[in-house]
C-alpha cells in the first residue's frame, strides 16, 4: 500500500462521525438535493397519503426505517453482492423490511394501516429507496450510508407533513383529527353527542375548503413549495 492510500486511512479512521461531510448528508436532502422538490422522485405518495397529517407522519417514520436500515444492510453487503443481481437483492431487502414494517402498523396503528392500504407495500418501489441504495450504498460504508438515509427519508417526510398539514388543516378544518377551527354542525362531539350549534370560525360563515383534499391540490401545494424553495434558494433555478 502507497504512502497516500495509508495516508488516506488513517485520515479517513480519524474522521469524527458527524464531519462536516457527513452532516452534509443529512443537511442536503433538506434543500439542495431534495428528493422530491429537487429531483421530484416519491411524488406519488406525497399526491395520495397527504390528506391527513396521522397518515403522512405514519409513512415518513416508515420510510425513514426502511431507508436507514436498508442503506446499512445493502452497505455492509455491498463486496458479497454479485453485480448482475444486485437489485434483486436490493429488492428482497427492501421487501423484508417493508413487510416488518407493514406487520407492526397492522399491529399497533390498525386504522392508519387501513387507510394507507397498498402505498405501505408501493415503498418497495420507490424510487427515493432504490436510487439510494444503487447510488449510495453500494459505494459507500455503513455508517455514511445509514446518514444518507437518515437525511433522505427527514427530506421525504418534511415535504409530506409540510402537505398534509395544509391539506387537513384547510380542508377539513383539523388536525390530527382534532378541530381546530371549531365544531360544525352535526360534528361527533367527545361525549358522543352531535354538535347543535356551530362554534368557532364555523360560528361566523367559516367554510371548509373542500379542493383541498383532493389529490390535485396535493400536487398544486407540492407545486408551491418547490416555488417557495426555488425563491429563497436561487440556485436551484434553472437557467
Amino acid at each position: 500500500m502507497s504512502e497516500v492510500a495509508v495516508a488516506e486511512k488513517v485520515k479517513e479512521l480519524k474522521e469524527p462521525l458527524f464531519s462536516k461531510k457527513n452532516r452534509a448528508l443529512i443537511s442536503n436532502p433538506l434543500d439542495d438535493d431534495n428528493p422530491i422538490t429537487v429531483q421530484v422522485l416519491g411524488i406519488c405518495s406525497a399526491l395520495a397519503i397527504t390528506v391527513q397529517l396521522k397518515q403522512a407522519v405514519v409513512m415518513s417514520v416508515s420510510v425513514l426505517f426502511v431507508l436507514a436500515a436498508g442503506n446499512v444492510i445493502v452497505s455492509l453487503m455491498r463486496n458479497l453482492i454479485p453485480n448482475r443481481i444486485r437489485i434483486i437483492v436490493q429488492l428482497v431487502i427492501v421487501a423484508a423490511l417493508v413487510i416488518l414494517v407493514d406487520q407492526v402498523l397492522k399491529a399497533y396503528v390498525y386504522d392508519v394501516s387501513k387507510a394507507l392500504s397498498v402505498f405501505v407495500g408501493l415503498i418497495i418501489t420507490n424510487c427515493i429507496i432504490m436510487g439510494r441504495l444503487e447510488a449510495f450504498a453500494l459505494a459507500n460504508k455503513p455508517w455514511p450510508a445509514f446518514l444518507d438515509g437518515v437525511g433522505n427519508a427527514l427530506a421525504y417526510g418534511g415535504i409530506l407533513v409540510i402537505v398534509s398539514f395544509f391539506r387537513e388543516l384547510l380542508g377539513s378544518g383539523k388536525l390530527w383529527g382534532y378541530p381546530v377551527f371549531g365544531q360544525k354542525v352535526g360534528a361527533l362531539l367527545s361525549d358522543g353527542t352531535l354538535a347543535t350549534e356551530a362554534s368557532g370560525l364555523y360560528a361566523i360563515g367559516y367554510v371548509d375548503n373542500g379542493l383541498m383534499i383532493l389529490p390535485p391540490m396535493a400536487l398544486i401545494t407540492v407545486g408551491a413549495l418547490i416555488w417557495v424553495q426555488r425563491a429563497r434558494n436561487t440556485k436551484l433555478i434553472e437557467a
